[in-house]
């Protein structure tokens, strides 16, 4: 009972404490949740979206100059030569004398649709209206919609990574297809975070930030749509066909690639009919059964692969798996006064999964070929089924349930022979959803393989006839981080990678390209930061923007053929952000666990940091392997900031078991996500609070959700002896509770005892210190249950704790702003005293 009459009381009162403490006082939460507000805007010059012209030499963008204030350029490539696009006064003057009279030379109120130096022509849109100038006597006149869509431009590619955290927003998806679409946050480092799904029919206001980018995937895992939140709030539709967001989101559509049931050479038709495989003849209408062992739990699919000739074609047939189901009930629905229930499909680790097997059909003597499943029998996936162009054989992707084992398998078409391309085995796992690439180059008969082999992540250049290894493409000690494009004719391959600058924080990414034969590297990109990089068209230039967290952007052009510096194109201006108190946080490095092994991390101190004065640290953690957390680019705000401003130094640190060092050093998460990589982040904090003794780490608190939630309570758990105060959002507590794909990557299969082991809920009753747990009660990403089972087990041990469970939230209740208010207060009663105390 005495949690739940705190549960009751803790929304009335915590506000009123906190007020009632010397630090936390109503001024500094004022002053902390204005900071967003009191940064934004305030930097100038730093972001370059160039709009190619025909011919690819030449580029236009617009860029901010001022609070208000912005400008058009226009760049020479070839030259390296930039220069007003226009004669921006001329423009704003022939504005005005056409009745717009808020025009300015300095903040041209358009948006330009095309722009042609060559014909002396822009096209623009001007209070919703559409314009051209004739831009050798600048002349304006308004023209109409239609012909001006003519020459509309192209959408833009999509970027690959949340780059900026702009204002909060949200988007609106509304799902017009006739199936359930998966909602993906893709974050700084172009890692995937799941957000639950969509289902047909039904739409989803989902929070965000300005600059954050969201994927819309299929139930197949292909990529739909791709939108990008905007300073206002947003409405995306997904319609199956255009995918166009209401209020024009930049968005980037592609179908998923399936095979056809139409020949190559348009005879035959392939379908599938009580399970099973028919087949048509287009030319007389004859209708026969390719197979007949296929039945309602191993049914084929009619996404069939034909061979190129026309001769053969493979279908898969899979077997079906479990069907679970979470239930979770909406307590106070805005349309109705009663609950209502709700289901989603959502498999955990151990289920029976559905089981995929490739057949190989003659059509010509109408029978299936054997093929032996021993390389393939038990798959986690068997993806991108391919024909050879010779049709002599196919080859596809295994992966096995476990994820231990990933294979190329060719299977020969005339005797249905299945022999290993590529074999790659791990003692641990291979991280298949982040790791992988492969790409054939049939004209020589090689491929390219992404593999860790060597304990750093790199690529292979294999005979793809033999499955022998023809030579390493890149080595040494330091990771590809994604390949971003592979040049057949000058066999060169084009490709991120982050610590390849010995002299620079090794999750920097740099742009590189490599000859196939492992020769001849050459860095794209060269300043002391990690890059975004967009090329032109044909490649020829790159617009290079590079930043850290104490570095506004550089943006510059180079010429990709030898990386030559062409021009500077921007230096980010952050003269107004630093008069408005602005501070950047401090990057921190120290020896982790092993005494050997650096561990990177930051420092968010007060704005007004004094260091007399003692301080409690907070940690915000996210120790999901599946990537890499600690800001690496320039922002002008980080929710940190806020929470520093109470009166805490806040930390953020990526210990091992998280990705893009070493296999090594990722390799510590193995049935081992409990460890979170505190023994590294506890000695982390200690060298730091060495450095600064305003660090008091006898009051060390820690938040995070989702995995970080999960990770926040493990610290009062295991490490109960060093964090006194949590906050745990949307944890996943326990792994068999959680989405089976990822707990299953990191924690293997089958589940065994270590799952028990490592679960809060079996570990609840080692709790020391104070928690707050919060769970949105229509968590789709999350089992909301995981975080009740925790408090469950909490009550049965006798433990106090406090719970936020939101009606009508989702994941991530805590970043909502009563959540984050929740989590201040929190902090603020637990971790501050009532006077600083004084560092001797």
């Amino acid at each position: 009972m005495r949690c739940l009459a705190l549960f009751f009381l803790t929304a009335c009162l915590s506000l009123a404490a906190a007020q009632s403490l010397a630090q936390g006082t109503r001024a500094d939460y004022e002053r902390a949740n204005s900071l967003r507000k009191q940064f934004e805007n305030k930097v100038y010059r730093d972001r370059v979206r160039p709009q190619w012209l025909p011919g690819n030499t030449r580029f236009w963008y617009k860029i901010t100059t001022g609070a208000d204030a912005h400008e058009f350029v226009l760049v020479d490539a070839e030259r390296g030569a930039r220069a007003p696009a226009f004669d921006h006064a001329r423009l704003a003057r022939a504005l005005r004398d056409a009745g717009i009279e808020k025009a300015r030379a300095d903040a041209l109120p358009i948006a330009i649709a095309r722009l042609d130096p060559a014909e002396s022509r822009l096209q623009f849109r001007c209070e919703d209206k559409s314009w051209r100038c004739d831009l050798q006597t600048y002349e304006v006149r308004e023209t109409s919609d239609t012909e001006e869509a003519k020459s509309a431009e192209p959408m833009r590619r999509g970027p690959r990574a949340s780059l900026r955290t702009g204002a909060e927003t949200a988007l609106t998806f509304v799902n017009r297809t006739t199936d359930t679409v998966n909602l993906v946050w893709l974050d700084s480092g172009g890692q995937r975070r799941s957000y639950g799904t969509v289902a047909a029919g039904e739409s989803r206001r989902q929070h965000t930030f300005a600059g954050h980018v969201w994927l819309i995937v299929d139930s197949e895992g292909h990529t739909l749509a791709t939108f990008e939140g905007r300073d206002e709030p947003t409405t995306a539709v997904i319609d199956g066909q255009t995918s166009v967001g209401e209020d024009a989101p930049r968005i980037r559509r592609r179908r998923p690639e399936r095979g056809s049931g139409v020949s190559p050479d348009g005879r035959w038709r392939a379908f599938v009919r009580d399970d099973n495989v028919m087949l048509e003849d287009r030319q007389t209408s004859e209708t026969f059964a390719l197979s007949s062992d296929g039945t309602a739990d191993d049914a084929y699919g009619d996404n069939v692969r034909w061979s190129p000739d026309s001769t053969k074609l493979v279908a898969v047939r899979t077997k079906k798996g479990d069907e679970r189901k979470v239930y979770t009930v909406e307590s106070s629905p805005a349309d109705q006064l009663q609950p209502k229930l709700h289901s989603y499909d959502y498999l955990k680790p151990g289920d029976r999964i559905p089981q995929p097997k490739p057949h190989l059909f003659d059509v010509a003597a109408r029978r299936e070929i054997p093929v032996s499943d021993e390389l393939f029998a038990n798959p986690w996936s068997i993806e991108g089924i391919r024909w050879a162009p010779d049709s002599r054989r196919f080859t596809f992707v295994y992966n096995q349930r476990g994820h231990q084992v990933l294979r190329v398998v060719a299977v020969d078409a005339e005797t249905g022979a299945a022999r290993a391309i590529v074999d790659e085995q791990s003692r641990t796992f291979i991280d298949y959803a982040h790791k992988q690439f492969l790409h054939y180059l049939d004209d020589t008969r090689e491929l390219i393989w992404m593999s860790e082999r060597d304990g750093w992540n790199h690529l292979y250049l294999y005979d793809a006839e033999t499955g022998a290894v023809k030579n390493a493409i890149t080595r040494g000690p330091w990771v590809v981080r994604g390949v971003e494009h592979v040049d057949e004719q000058a066999r060169q391959v084009w490709f991120r990678a982050s610590g390849i600058r010995h002299d620079q924080d090794p999750y920097f990414i740099h742009y590189c390209r490599m000859n196939l034969d492992g020769t001849s590297m050459r860095f794209l990109t060269g300043g002391n930061g990690t890059h975004a990089v967009e090329f032109s068209p044909d490649r020829r230039f790159l617009v290079d923007s590079w930043s850290r967290v104490d570095q506004p952007p550089v943006t510059e052009l180079r010429a990709a053929a030898d990386s030559r510096f062409l021009c500077e194109l921007e230096r980010a201006d952050a003269s107004d952000l630093r008069a408005a108190g602005w501070r950047a946080p401090e990057p921190f490095v120290a020896k982790g666990r092993d005494g050997m092994t650096d561990i990177y991390g930051l420092i968010f101190f007060p704005l007004q940091h004094d260091p007399a004065t003692s301080y409690p640290v907070i940690e915000d953690i996210y120790a999901g392997p599946q990537g890499s957390f600690v800001p690496k680019r320039f922002q002008s705000f980080y929710a940190q900031q806020a929470l520093a401003e109470l009166g805490f130094i806040v930390v953020q640190i990526d210990g091992m078991g998280t990705s893009n060092r070493s296999k090594y050093f990722h390799d510590v998460c193995w049935k081992n996500l409990g460890d979170s990589g505190f023994p590294d982040r506890i000695v982390w904090m200690k060298a730091a609070a060495a450095r600064h003794p305003s660090m008091d780490l006898t009051r060390v608190g820690i938040y995070g959700s989702s995995a970080g939630g999960q990770s926040a309570l493990r610290a009062l758990l295991a490490h109960g002896e060093f964090y006194k105060a949590a906050v745990a959002d949307a944890g996943c507590h326990d792994n068999r509770m959680d989405k089976i794909w990822w707990n299953e990557l990191w924690m293997g299969w089958p589940v065994g005892p270590h799952y028990a082991e490592q679960s809060n809920v079996t570990q609840a009753h080692r709790l020391e210190g104070a928690l707050l747990l919060m769970v949105g009660e229509l968590d789709q990403n999350v089992d909301p249950a995981s975080t009740l089972q925790v408090a469950n087990a909490l009550i049965k041990a006798e433990k106090d704790f406090e719970l936020l469970l939101a009606p009508g939230g989702g994941h991530g209740a805590g970043r909502t702003p009563y959540g984050r208010r929740r989590l201040q207060d929190f902090f603020v009663r637990h971790l501050l005293d009532a006077e600083p105390r004084r560092v001797p």
